[in-house]
């Protein structure tokens, strides 16, 4: 979790404050919260933490992070990454928006698995669930992710997609086509998102395909083969472009893992088919007010 740029009436101060306290009342397992926190911000996260530790008379353990410390070592990642994938001074151009590609070097070398969410998410069930989903990744995943819930990937990929009048990369899943075991994403692959991010860090440490995507020369020729030139989504973009051309490397969860709530391109441009992308007939596990989308708590 990544708590940092928190002030007293921080709005982000309200969601984790609110994640805490969920996280605490759903749980059956045992929690270890790691937060990524600057100076200013982890006196706030760790009395928010005491206090709903006291308030629901249950139990975590936590530790924090520095982001300094955190930026030096995915520092060479960062540089490459921002070139791509988010614009100047933009809002992902962030170091935190690309930490969790290095989260591997960050985590204690003991740590095999890891899930970094954002604060806007909500658990309307058992963290437990989400954790079980290590048993599903096939043996070439790294990472697990659950769809992208809006065109956004249709409006970037526009220039490549009317080149390539057959792709699915873009479209909507379409729930009862038929797969084609031979084709990926055959019914459709609307990209990834990462307000949920399941991370196998054994095998990320050990992969040698993964450090070589990392490079400047794999991701220009990846974005480039993509006509990827508006990205602004940070890491969740490397994870849509290595989810199309890569597919061993993700684990893809059901949309009821990260039920996105967020309705901006319904408001702009996409309301005809927004509720094709929007759909998730899987149960709900966690919801992701993202864009600071209310969160229906019952």
């Amino acid at each position: 979790m990544i708590f940092t740029k928190v002030y007293r009436g921080s709005l982000l101060k309200y969601k984790f404050t609110n994640l805490i306290a969920n996280l605490l009342n759903v749980s059956s397992v045992p929690l270890m919260l790691n937060v990524i926190v600057d100076n200013s911000s982890r006196g706030i996260a760790e009395k928010i933490i005491v206090e709903q530790i006291r308030t629901s008379n249950r139990n975590m353990t936590y530790s924090f992070y520095n982001i300094d410390y955190c930026a030096k070592i995915v520092n060479d990642i960062v540089e490459v990454m921002s070139h791509f994938f988010s614009k100047p001074g933009s809002y992902y151009s962030d170091v935190l928006f690309y930490i969790s590609l290095g989260l591997h070097r960050i985590a204690p070398k003991s740590q095999k698995h890891a899930i970094l969410m954002d604060c806007d998410v909500f658990f309307k069930r058992d963290i437990s669930l989400l954790f079980d989903e290590f048993q599903r990744f096939k043996d070439t995943a790294l990472f697990g992710l659950a769809p992208e819930l809006s065109p956004v990937y249709r409006h970037v990929l526009k220039l490549y997609r009317s080149k390539h009048n057959n792709t699915t990369f873009g479209n909507y899943y379409h729930w009862n086509a038929t797969s084609d075991p031979n084709i990926p994403h055959s019914r459709g692959f609307q990209g990834y998102n990462s307000g949920i991010l399941l991370l196998k860090l054994d095998a990320i440490r050990s992969s040698e395909e993964f450090k070589f995507l990392l490079k400047k020369s794999a991701v220009q020729t990846l974005t480039e083969r993509y006509n990827f030139k508006q990205g602004h989504l940070g890491d969740q973009d490397f994870y849509t472009l290595i989810g199309n051309e890569y597919p061993h490397l993700i684990q893809t969860l059901n949309c009821g893992f990260n039920k996105q709530l967020c309705t901006w391109w319904k408001e702009n441009g996409y309301s005809n088919i927004f509720d094709n992308y929007a759909r998730c007939d899987h149960k709900i596990v966690v919801l992701h007010g993202n864009c600071n989308s209310k969160i229906p708590k019952s």
